[in-house]
């Protein structure tokens, strides 16, 4: 399988995503710059976490008309596998590719922290090999996190099973005090409906590594390379 990995002015998780991917997954990865026209023939593209453009208005808001983004975009509609972690889930999101959006922490603080999350169902190729009482502690590092959606796309997503993932305490409950972020309904992950474009805060890649002390986040990427048809 071949991967590509965007790389954005700002984007300071590219280099932890390629290293799991070809150290820990052992998969062909290259980096996309974001003023490129060319996906080079990949067959899942991943926007990592970072700062692109400084979060200057809000995130993922200018990285959103990179150049890439429309090769991004029309490789989406076309049924091709995308994936987003933190920044590049907001980039998703500004992109239209996902609904919702994230706004601001509710105090305003960056957080950086390890954290709770449990899928909620099997039925998407990042969720497919998550058992449903696992308990996956993956690390957080945003300002701007708190998942928002209307009260109509949240009853759809929950009727096509679009949200992933939800932020829970060590014994996977999901109640306000397990929240970090001011989510709607502890909303940490989510996909298209089409199925093929995720997007996750928390940072799998910074949990994928026994010399990290943690690999919770390792069987995320199983699920969706597993998943993925080349």
């Amino acid at each position: 399988m071949k991967i590509g990995v965007v790389v954005f002015p700002g984007s300071n998780c590219d280099e932890d995503m390629v290293y799991v991917l070809k150290a820990k997954m052992r998969q062909q990865v290259v980096k996309l710059w974001h003023k490129d026209h060319d996906l080079q023939g990949c067959d899942l593209i991943i926007l990592p976490g970072g700062f692109s453009y400084g979060d200057y208005l809000r995130s993922g808001a200018i990285a959103r008309f990179s150049p890439i983004m429309k090769e991004v975009v029309e490789f989406a509609n076309k049924g091709g596998y995308v994936f987003g972690v933190c920044n590049g889930f907001q980039i998703l999101c500004e992109a239209g590719l996902l609904p919702g959006a994230l706004l601001h922490n509710p105090d305003h603080q960056f957080l950086c922290s390890n954290v709770f999350v449990r899928a909620e169902h099997q039925n998407s190729l990042l969720t497919s090999m998550i058992a449903s009482d696992k308990v996956l502690k993956i690390p957080i590092a945003h300002g701007q996190g708190n998942y928002y959606a209307d009260s109509d796309t949240i009853k759809s997503m929950n009727e096509n099973e679009q949200i992933l993932f939800r932020y829970c305490d060590e014994s996977g409950n999901v109640n306000p005090s397990s929240n970090p972020n001011g989510s709607l309904n502890n909303i940490a992950g989510i996909c298209n409906e089409a199925k093929n474009v995720f997007g996750m805060m928390p940072h799998p890649e910074r949990a994928a590594d026994k010399e990290l002390g943690n690999t919770d986040g390792k069987i995320i990427f199983e699920s969706l390379l597993a998943g993925v048809q080349v």
